[in-house]
């Protein structure tokens, strides 16, 4: 079975034409043909034969396969559902934002967290995503537009909050992350990546010395212990303070910051006593706090706030000073919302 080459880093694809005898000025070529032309193989222009030859007859160049798309009529949200190569499926969305857009890349194939306010967690996990399979997520979406909506091919900002927990995945979304970050491709700059964890400590004991400058996203959604053990359960194994304590030793650079991202649900976490606590303890931390209402999905028995609620509780958060943003909800009618993810048939 061929190796992908999506799979294959600025480096790694050095090391294949060095070792192979081939012109290691090929890797800028190749890179530059499917990161920023995003051409297909058989195109590559300016490369010798006997290089494109080999990569033809020994990598593999399909990308995941769009099975379903799904526009939201509200906002022009777009959520794909992938079909891999194994069956599993795993979605993907489009964000548009002042006539670009955001994509929300998936990392495994359902998640193991069961976070009790997402709908990926009821799915369970299937398995982990291939640096090839996060890859080809952001590719499709790109091809996707430019045919779809001609001229709107700008995907600026990438986050890692689709499907599963990237940091359960570190190896494959570091690899995506350096590809994302390649001069030779896509050239997105770090301020504009952003990784979100439920707060798995062994990944986070990695980040400092593995994990390029991209921005960090905490999933705190309580500072109160008995509340988080219900949304998040590793919070039983990795408890909010140790979890913090380890966020904290990560070094930032010049104007950035953690996004402590905060679930408001309704009669459970949106108390002043709730804005309150959380904001005692980001207080003096390089912090910035994403507001979420609750998005509803099938089966859940949480609800959203009243909007008077949910700008109280920011009201609080903001006499400690702490820039907080109410994100506002897009694609909640085709299931595309924060926590709405699960491609479970």
């Amino acid at each position: 079975m061929k190796q992908s080459f999506y799979d294959l880093n600025y480096s790694d694809l050095e090391a294949v034409l060095n070792q192979n005898n081939l012109n290691h000025s090929a890797a800028a070529i190749l890179f530059n043909w499917h990161y920023k032309k995003k051409e297909i193989a058989q195109c590559v222009e300016n490369i010798a034969k006997c290089a494109l030859a080999f990569f033809q007859n020994n990598f593999d160049f399909s990308l995941p396969e769009i099975d379903t798309v799904y526009e939201s009529k509200k906002d022009r949200t777009v959520k794909f559902l992938f079909k891999l190569n194994d069956s599993h499926k795993v979605e993907t969305v489009l964000i548009p934002f002042n006539n670009k857009y955001s994509i929300c890349l998936s990392s495994q194939v359902g998640c193991a967290m069961n976070c009790s306010f997402c709908f990926t967690g009821k799915q369970g996990l299937k398995r982990n995503l291939t640096t090839s399979e996060i890859v080809g997520q952001f590719l499709q979406a790109w091809r996707w537009l430019a045919t779809n909506r001609p001229g709107e091919e700008r995907i600026l900002n990438i986050v890692f909050m689709g499907q599963g927990e990237p940091l359960h995945n570190f190896d494959a979304v570091k690899k995506a992350c350096e590809i994302f970050l390649s001069k030779h491709g896509t050239s997105i700059g770090v301020q504009k990546i952003t990784i979100s964890t439920a707060g798995y400590i062994p990944g986070l004991k990695r980040w400092s010395l593995e994990t390029p400058s991209v921005n960090l996203a905490l999933s705190l959604h309580s500072p109160f212990e008995e509340k988080r053990n219900e949304l998040i359960p590793i919070n039983k194994k990795y408890p909010l303070d140790e979890v913090l304590a380890y966020i904290d030793k990560i070094p930032l650079n010049k104007k950035q910051f953690i996004t402590y991202e905060y679930i408001l649900i309704k009669d459970f976490n949106d108390t002043a006593e709730d804005a309150e606590k959380l904001g005692t303890i980001l207080a003096g931390k390089s912090a910035y706090i994403n507001l979420i209402p609750f998005n509803a999905f099938p089966g859940s028995h949480y609800n959203s706030p009243d909007w008077d609620k949910i700008e109280k509780f920011k009201e609080i958060l903001d006499t400690f000073k702490i820039p907080t943003l109410i994100r506002g909800t897009k694609g909640d009618d085709v299931l595309a919302a924060c926590g709405q993810l699960n491609s479970k048939n």
